[in-house]
């Protein structure tokens, strides 16, 4: 019973964490909310969470392999937060020169051009994010010892974790979707802005930070 505590609280603590930290991610997911609908925006989702999916089963097959001390060392944390940094600017940099569809049409063709890139943009967003890798080598770190460093263990219990932060990512979008028609041409442009702004900030605050 106790061991069954421990792993819930964990998992809340992990599905929290993942859900309500205002990260690159999220702000590029309720970008795609807002302007491209729920598909594309559960699209979006899809990539953040199967990039956390792989995090953790990549993380748990490491720890399990003795290359804790490996993640946790500086060389490892500066060179990661210098890629994720620049990975980020860059993807910032795409929302000012976004423009905001005038018609119907528009938005139509620019839900078909970016459907397919969705996912990926998603996975990369969170991949590149190094503090996502700290978290899942904290958390990881954690389980192992619950589960007594059983890998099958781990997995069924990250599947089932992000399976509900999923839900939760989608229900983001879905509320997202529901106040665009409220917003104007003007407003929407403002929402890319304060997105470019927000991921550009992260990425230079990684690169200085470490």
């Amino acid at each position: 019973m106790e061991i069954f505590l421990s792993l819930v609280s964990q998992g809340l603590i992990i599905v929290l964490i993942l859900t309500f930290s205002f990260g690159p991610a999220f702000f590029a997911l309720i970008n795609a909310g807002i302007r491209e609908g729920f598909k594309n925006g559960a699209m979006l989702a899809l990539g953040i969470v199967l990039s956390d999916l792989i995090l953790s089963i990549l993380i748990s097959f490491l720890i399990i392999k003795g290359a804790e001390s490996f993640l946790n060392s500086e060389t490892m944390q500066t060179r990661s937060a210098l890629i994720g940094g620049i990975i980020l600017v860059i993807f910032g940099m795409t929302y000012f020169m976004k423009k905001t569809p005038k018609t119907r049409a528009q938005i139509v063709n620019q839900k078909d051009k970016s459907i397919s890139f969705l996912i990926f943009k998603g996975f990369l967003l969170n991949l590149f994010n190094p503090a996502v890798w700290f978290l899942w080598l904290a958390n990881a770190t954690a389980i192992a010892i619950t589960f007594e460093y059983s890998f099958i263990k781990m997995l069924i219990f990250f599947v089932i974790v992000l399976s509900i932060t999923f839900a939760i990512e989608l229900s983001k979008v879905y509320l997202a979707g529901k106040i665009k028609h409220l917003l104007t041409d003007k407003m929407m442009h403002r929402v890319n802005i304060i997105t470019g702004i927000a991921l550009v900030s992260f990425g230079i605050y990684l690169m200085f930070k470490y």
